[in-house]
């Protein structure tokens, strides 16, 4: 195919559903000559008749002007049949069915009709690119260009060339993407791409928690929204984009990198997903709804029980002194000796360790020793740590004591991790994963999750404000406690945790003393 020689001024968008609606309002509102086909003509007349009503309302918010609207809806083209006879289209952008025979049987004929220079584009959101393009004549004119829903709302554009596309294609539609105002990073063609295999650290490592007893989905919910910043908890997400979309992405990622433990998913979504629990669209899945209104349990309040007094061990430096300060503001009675008192809570902090494994190595009362996770400063939700042996008056207590604060409380049972700590440690685990295979970059890594998962950072980024050493003594201790290898740490976290380096930066390669 021949290379551009200038910039594109052509698209046809192929496929007038929500995507290609939203593609087309994006290259539109750019400055793009669009083309909008469907094998349905009715479908492109209402695909256009709904872009351009798009533009008359931004027009009437201001977030664009009278004439900006009515130019970007005079770019706006209905040609009908995908294989309409093409001018001069400099790209094509295929937003139909998400089978490989339909994109490949599309492709193939495109590939007979377009112009020499008419770049190839899928929007494909998991399916292979090189494998698409195995069907053409000259792969080399395919790359995949995965815009995400909504388009006008979501700026992530992942740029992905197939094994066989030509080299200048990639830098090309990445200038084209940014020109539209969206931010474009280089994602690699293997299963999930980057954002869904990214992705897969939060979500897996929500079902692992909930398979094992730990905490309810609502509690593993609110703690990720509470203590980690997260717009929306993992099982909110599972049911507002239904389990007959998550669990098969999840199955696919993982078989696709040969079972890897760290991408493993959980037979709790396979049998959701045969059950017909599938979240939002079907009124039930971890929450049930009425009316669509999601139905949650209330927060816990504080027992009517006597109070006790608090003893706060010290092994991590600072919990006494910030959770002492904290009971003490709410008239908790907190004791400051060296041991506690026979009548006293005792609550300990510990990272990447079980409360009964502290119990054991310093000798505490079993019944009146509970766990309370120090990530995050205990500035938004606390949560309680139970094991099996605890005294059921003296947890009550723990629950007052807590509650008497004014944080809200979480109160899960007893793991090698909290629950927060378990997230947070998997999604940057997956994230350096990521890096360690160079699959893509840590700037392009950090920001596909920020922009398109909403996290508050990246997951490189992420690891670097938490600690790598604080992440790797979680990994570690999970991994030596469970022998479960999908919490075996990756070498992008352990050397640049050996070395002091951060985990964003990609640090000196071979490549960078031969070149």
């Amino acid at each position: 195919m021949e290379r551009w020689t200038r910039r594109a001024t052509t698209v046809r968008v192929i496929g007038a559903g929500a995507m290609g609606r939203g593609i087309a309002q994006v290259a539109a509102a750019g400055g793009l000559i669009v083309e909008v086909a469907d094998i349905r003509m009715e479908a492109v007349v209402q695909a256009v008749e709904q872009v351009s009503a798009m533009f008359d309302r931004l027009a009437v918010k201001g977030r664009m002007t009278v004439d900006e609207a009515a130019a970007a809806k005079g770019r706006l083209r209905a040609v009908g049949e995908p294989l309409t006879p093409f001018r001069d289209c400099d790209l094509v952008i295929e937003a139909v069915q998400e089978d490989i025979e339909v994109k490949r049987g599309l492709f193939t004929a495109l590939e007979k009709v377009v112009p020499a220079h008419t770049v190839l584009a899928t929007n494909t959101s998991s399916l292979s690119v090189t494998a698409i393009g195995a069907a053409l004549a000259d792969p080399g004119r395919l790359v995949g260009l995965h815009f995400f829903n909504p388009v006008p709302l979501m700026r992530l554009v992942e740029v992905i060339p197939g094994a066989r596309t030509a080299a200048w294609i990639p830098d090309a539609l990445t200038d084209l993407v940014r020109s539209l105002g969206h931010e474009p990073v280089r994602a690699p063609d293997t299963p999930g791409f980057l954002v869904n295999h990214a992705g897969r650290g939060l979500s897996t490592e929500a079902l692992q928690i909930l398979s094992e007893g730990v905490a309810q989905p609502v509690d593993i919910d609110r703690i990720a929204r509470d203590v980690l910043g997260l717009r929306m908890g993992p099982f909110e997400l599972f049911d507002l984009t239904g389990m007959d979309v998550s669990q098969p992405a999840m199955e696919s990622i993982w078989t696709g990198f040969y079972t890897d433990p760290r991408l493993r998913p959980s037979q709790i979504g396979r049998a959701r997903l045969e059950g017909g629990l599938l979240g939002r669209k079907t009124g039930e899945g971890f929450y049930t709804y009425v009316d669509g209104a999601k139905q949650e349990p209330d927060e816990i309040s504080a027992p009517d029980v006597q109070p006790l007094p608090v003893w706060i061990h010290d092994q991590e430096p600072g919990v006494r002194e910030g959770l002492g300060a904290l009971f003490a503001e709410a008239g908790v009675e907190v004791e400051s000796g060296d041991e506690p008192s026979g009548t006293a809570i005792v609550l300990v902090a510990p990272y990447g360790r079980s409360v009964v494994d502290i119990i054991r190595a310093e000798g505490l009362p079993a019944e009146r020793t509970l766990g309370i996770d120090p990530f995050g400063g205990f500035f938004t939700r606390l949560t309680l740590a139970v094991h099996p042996a605890v005294d059921k008056e003296t947890g009550r207590a723990a629950v007052a004591a807590l509650t008497a604060t004014g944080r809200q409380v979480s109160v899960v049972r007893d793991a090698p991790a909290t629950v927060a700590q378990r997230l947070l440690a998997s999604v940057v685990n997956v994230g350096c994963g990521i890096a360690e295979r160079r699959l893509a970059g840590p700037a392009d890594i950090d920001t596909a999750v920020r922009l398109a998962l909403g996290y508050p950072r990246g997951p490189l980024e992420w690891g670097d404000h938490a600690g790598a050493d604080r992440v790797l003594d979680v990994l570690r201790g999970l991994h030596s406690a469970t022998g479960d290898p999908r919490y075996r740490p990756s070498t992008w976290l352990v050397e640049r945790a050996a070395l002091g380096l951060p985990l964003a930066e990609a640090g000196t390669a071979p490549s960078d003393l031969t070149a």
